[in-house]
This record gives C-alpha cells, structure tokens and sequence, in this order.
C-alpha cells in the first residue's frame, strides 16, 4: 500500500517542482528582458542626450499644451526629456484600437488631456521600435511633414513586454484611409503630394554641421506609412525599416532587422535582389520607385470633367490582395509592367504631367529615377502653370 501511494504522489510532486521552477524561470527571465530593454532605452537615449530639447513640464498642463502646441507646428521633435518618456506609458489611457499590421497596433490615447497616438509593438519586431525609436532622436529630424514624436516607453502587460511609441495624433489617419473615403481636386492632390515631397526631400537630404543630421532612406514608403493632417498636408511615418548615411565618414547604417518593405512597392532591384545595401544612392533611389506609385494612386482619386476612379492599390488587377515576392517580382521585374494611367488622364493637364512624374520615378532602371528635390520642384512648377494654389 505504502510502495503505491509513493508511486502515485511522487510523479506529481516531481510534475508540480518541475512546473514551479519554469514558472520562476520565465518571470525571471521576462523580469531580464524587460528590465534589458529599459537599459537599452536609457542607454540610448544618454547617447542622445546632448542633442535633446529640455522642456520644463513641472508646471503643470498650460507648459504640455505649450509644449504640444510647439512641436505641433513645427513638426517632429526629438521627443520628451528621458525623464519624462521613462513614465510615458503609465501617464497615458488608451481609448480605442485604430489600426493592427504585422508589427502590432495603434490606439488612440489620451496624455494629459490630449490625443496622441500610441503605437504598440510586438515584442517579436522589437528591432523595428528600437530603429524608429534612433532615427526619431536624430538631431534636426524635426520638420512639418515628418509625424511629431513625443517619446518611447515600455511596459509590461499580463506579463509580456509591450514596446511603446507615441506621437502626435491625426484624424484623418492614413493617406490611404484618406482616400478611401474622399475624392480629391487638383489642389487637394497636389497639396498632399508636394507635402508628401517636402518631408521625403528632408529625410533624403544630408545637413552637415555639429547640429546636423544624417540622410535618411525610409525603405517603406506606402500609403499607408503617410498620415494626412487637418490642414490636408502629409506626415511621413514608420521609420521602423529606415537607413542612415553620413557623407564625411561614408558610413551607411543599416539596423539589423528581419522586417522587409512591403512586397506591392517593392522596387526591381529589390525584387530581384541586385540592391547593393551598402550603396545609400541605390537606398533613395528605392524609395522613389514607390513614392511613383502613391502619386498614382493620389491621381485615380483627382475628379475631372466629373470621372473619378475607385480607390485600389498599386497592381489591383494583377496581384492577389496579399501578393507574394514571386508574384511581384514576375509582374515588376520578368514582365516590367507598371499601373496603368487612365485615359482620362490625356485631357488633363494636371493628370498628364504627373503621369509623366510617376513614369520617372518606376523606371526600371534605377538611375533614370527622379530625385525627390526634382519631384517636389515639378509639381510646384505643375501648380503654378495651372494657377492652382
């Protein structure tokens, strides 16, 4: 009797030590990580620390609001002094979920009285927020049609690390939502695409002194990764996949990060994979390749003599709604089709001559491609020839 009852408890109590010690050993090792994680943050952000704007928030929400109202409009800034950002995360409620990709979602928060984006991580992309989290704190990156950055925070919920980023917040969401649900006129388009060339151009465009910045290729430009403000201009977001180049050292750096760009604006060279990495010329010239497309789909949503287009992504009607790398590539790359330009198109002067911008920015050959200075200055030169303000 005794040998069977000692046979029947002892497998438990060896089941119930053994669970006990993995239970203890996954807290602690996510005690690690997260407590690995916040060092990284603080380490960085020291690393940063001289370049940063030191806000007094002690006064209460009359110096937020200043300090809200003065990042709103002037554009990004290099986020709250570390201090603050630590305490981000607990400072803020979430209201509402208003978008979910592969990297996690964005909800709508409220911080001291004010919206602000808040954009969660999974911990499995956590390379892609500590690369958005760097390229944000880069000196001068603050612009008006860069999205406005207040800081990077994380916590832990239910036991997992979440990685937080939090930003400015837009109604009108993304570019893509944007024209979803509206049409647009010729000064519509062309105000969200020159602001949309406006903010590429300063990513694109070294500024050399002590107070400088580094170029800066983003490698996932979409619709969906432009956000259009109240006053119809554009900001450009997600730098979760964005490369840095310094001129004087010839330094190209490229974070380790297993996200690639999106298939459906995958430009030839990166499809057939013939991109040289290391060349940051080849990096801008990639981006332009898509910048392309979005003007396309900016010019189907443009009324004229009372037709419009549907909204519909870049290769609708060749591609399944989720396309593949094969299926880009042999579209992109074997058969070198690009989207169609509506006839419509012809009889409009507007439409025709940024047709004509699109068709220089997906050429096949990558060093035919316009420049985004050129692009910008173009459709400047498009507006004013057609007294359109």
């Amino acid at each position: 009797m005794t040998y069977m009852v000692i046979a029947v408890v002892a497998p438990v109590l060896v089941v119930g030590a053994v669970a006990t010690a993995a239970i203890a050993y996954l807290r602690r090792s996510h005690r690690q990580r997260l407590s690995a994680a916040h060092r990284r943050l603080h380490h960085h952000h020291n690393s940063h620390h001289h370049h940063h704007n030191h806000h007094s928030l002690g006064g209460g929400d009359t110096t937020l609001r200043e300090y809200l109202d003065h990042t709103l409009t002037s554009g990004s800034g290099s986020g709250l002094p570390l201090l603050i950002q630590r305490t981000l995360a607990k400072q803020i409620s979430l209201v509402e979920c208003i978008g979910k990709g592969r990297y996690g979602e964005v909800w709508c928060g409220i911080w001291h009285g004010e919206k602000v984006a808040v954009k969660i991580f999974f911990s499995r992309d956590e390379a892609s927020w500590t690369r958005e989290t760097e390229i944000y704190s880069t000196v001068l990156l603050r612009h008006e049609n860069i999205l406005g950055y207040i800081g990077s925070d994380m916590t832990s919920h239910n036991s997992c690390t979440q990685l937080w980023l939090i930003t400015h917040y837009h109604d009108h969401g993304s570019l893509y939502d944007h024209l979803n649900r509206t049409t647009l006129t010729h000064a519509s388009m062309l105000r969200l695409a020159v602001s949309m060339m406006n903010g590429i151009v300063h990513l694109h465009t070294e500024i050399f002194g002590t107070q400088g910045k580094p170029a800066i290729a983003h490698r996932d430009i979409k619709s969906k990764n432009i956000l259009v403000k109240a006053n119809g201009t554009c900001v450009i977001a997600d730098f979760g996949l964005a490369v840095t180049h310094i001129q004087s050292t010839g330094q190209t750096l490229v974070a380790p990060n297993p996200r690639v760009g999106t298939k459906r604006y995958m430009s030839p060279e990166v499809l057939d994979e013939t991109l040289d990495m290391n060349c940051f010329e080849a990096l801008r010239r990639v981006d332009m390749y898509a910048v392309g497309l979005v003007l396309w789909e900016l010019g189907r949503r443009v009324v004229s003599n009372g037709i419009v287009e549907e909204y519909q992504p870049p290769f609708y009607d060749r591609v399944p709604s989720d396309p593949s790398f094969e299926d880009m590539r042999k579209i992109v790359c074997v058969d070198q089709q690009r989207p169609m330009l509506p006839n419509r198109w012809s009889s409009d002067p507007v439409l025709s001559g940024s047709g004509k911008i699109m068709r220089e920015c997906w050429h096949h050959n990558a060093n035919a491609r316009l420049p985004a200075l050129r692009v910008k200055k173009t459709l400047i030169k498009l507006a004013s020839e057609h007294k359109i303000q």
